[in-house]
């Protein structure tokens, strides 16, 4: 009898908070044993981190991978912050290069660790201003207030 797959899904709440997004792109990611470890026992964080363009390659910026020492005897661990590159095709790269130079940012939102392979869920945002956020605010608590009231 198989073992269910302990598979977590990793979620940067912060990116619909930060951003106004938009349309949302499926990438791969190119990891190590020891990240894809990290990531499939749900040791990531994506908060802060964002996507570059460099030399027409995608990469996946200050995304937090806590990484465990292989040593005999201990359970030492580390956090990995470094660049990884991410896995699309050519046309889908200069897509994004065009909506990046019209000013918008490439947020990663999602990290998918179901199947075989781990997938990035990026989407293409503009920045939200600090009148935007407080606005945001301010309807979550009217529409928590309603359901209060209302159920």
């Amino acid at each position: 009898m198989k073992k269910p797959k302990l598979a977590h899904n990793v979620l940067n709440r912060r990116a619909k908070f930060d951003y106004e997004l938009g349309d949302e792109l499926v990438v791969g990611v190119q990891l190590n044993g020891r990240e894809v470890r990290a990531a499939r026992d749900g040791h990531v964080s994506l908060k802060g981190s964002f996507v570059t363009i460099r030399r027409h390659e995608l990469w996946l910026n200050n995304a937090s991978f806590t990484l465990k020492l292989n040593q005999k005897g201990g359970s030492d661990t580390t956090v990995d912050t470094n660049a990884r590159r991410l896995l699309a095709t050519k046309h889908q790269i200069v897509e994004l290069e065009r909506r990046h130079q019209d000013g918008l940012s490439l947020v990663p939102i999602k990290l998918m660790v179901g199947g075989r392979y781990i997938k990035l869920v990026m989407a293409v945002g503009k920045g939200k201003k600090r009148y935007d956020k407080r606005e945001t605010i301010k309807r979550r608590d009217q529409e928590r207030e309603m359901k209060r009231v209302t159920g």
